[in-house]
């Protein structure tokens, strides 16, 4: 009995053998999480959520930035926010600044779903495991905004086109039949092209910023890191959403001329390329024309980055707990 205690023992010692592990328990109940301890589903209702919540928030703003970059080839040639503020309240009222609203309603929510499961996914893939890889998380971005755009662009060309001074569309339905009807669907997606241009920079500042900042500040003070988490959220939001809307803002200003052609005044575009576009602006307005409303789209993209980022951290950190409690639960 000695000798084969020895023998097994020496065999258990033994470089060369490897014990079969036993099966792990199996609970069907519980599925493995995408990333960061959430699931695909969830991703998307907080991105959803987000989304809408930023856009409906600051819409106002983003009328006053449609009017500005728009009148430079309609009839009205104010430039200024309060120019733009006027020419709104004197047509419309304040009514004026929401105009176009349901349009954002119905593409915002299921584009920005799209959006963040996108981003998060591809992040996950790309970094590696490395949290700090701010080129995957500035890929991701760019990943995200071109399956997004695909979703928003017709509702954000009907949006900006029910934005407009004395529009002549009676709503979203109206609109979007007779833009079919006229101009045909390929008019939904004529700024597709333009808005992946400038959202894929856009997205690549933004998202490395965020990142990198929201990265920064949970460093200067890990000890509160938990209890100050939305104010971190909120103002790398707010740096990254400052710092890329005014980097793309020419992008910008081409998007809304190629959405609002023909309406109200506005120029058509013969190509409706890129080009054509911007030396059609350079030959009216000058090289200040492809900055107009860059203050409005600041004044948007700073506060409405910080309310996106800690509304969506927020419901992440909901789910994270969900998921978790679930899972104690189980075990």
């Amino acid at each position: 009995m000695a000798t084969e205690a020895t023998e097994a023992t020496t065999k258990f010692q033994s470089p060369g053998f490897r014990p079969v592990p036993s099966p792990p328990d199996f609970h069907p109940e519980i599925i493995v999480s995408t990333h960061d301890g959430l699931r695909f589903w969830q991703f998307m209702i907080a991105g959803s959520v987000a989304g809408s919540v930023e856009h409906m928030a600051m819409f106002p703003v983003d009328t006053v930035k449609t009017h500005m970059q728009a009148l430079g080839s309609c009839p009205i040639k104010s430039v200024g926010v309060r120019q733009a503020l006027r020419s709104i309240l004197k047509s419309e009222g304040p009514a004026g600044f929401y105009r176009g609203i349901g349009a954002m309603g119905l593409g915002a929510g299921p584009a920005h779903a799209v959006y963040f499961t996108v981003y998060e996914n591809c992040k996950r893939v790309f970094s590696g495991g490395d949290p700090n890889n701010s080129v995957a998380h500035a890929a991701s971005g760019v990943c995200a905004t071109v399956v997004s755009d695909a979703v928003f662009t017709p509702m954000d060309m009907v949006k900006q086109r029910l934005q407009l001074s004395n529009s002549p569309y009676k709503g979203v339905l109206d609109c979007v039949k007779r833009v079919l009807r006229d101009e045909g669907f390929k008019a939904f997606y004529a700024s597709y092209r333009t808005t992946v241009l400038m959202n894929a920079p856009f997205t690549a500042v933004h998202f490395a910023t965020y990142e990198a900042a929201k990265r920064g500040l949970m460093e200067v003070s890990p000890e509160s890191a938990n209890d100050e988490q939305w104010i971190a959220h909120a103002t790398a939001g707010a740096a990254a959403g400052a710092l890329a809307a005014l980097v793309t803002t020419p992008l910008d200003v081409v998007k809304t001329q190629l959405q609002c052609q023909g309406v109200c005044g506005c120029d058509r575009f013969k190509s409706g390329s890129i080009g054509d576009v911007i030396r059609t602006i350079l030959k009216k307005d000058g090289y200040g024309g492809l900055m107009r409303g860059w203050v409005p789209r600041m004044l948007f993209h700073t506060p409405a980055a910080a309310i996106c980022w800690s509304t969506y951290e927020a419901i992440k950190s909901f789910f994270q707990d969900l998921n978790s409690s679930s899972s104690d639960n189980v075990t």
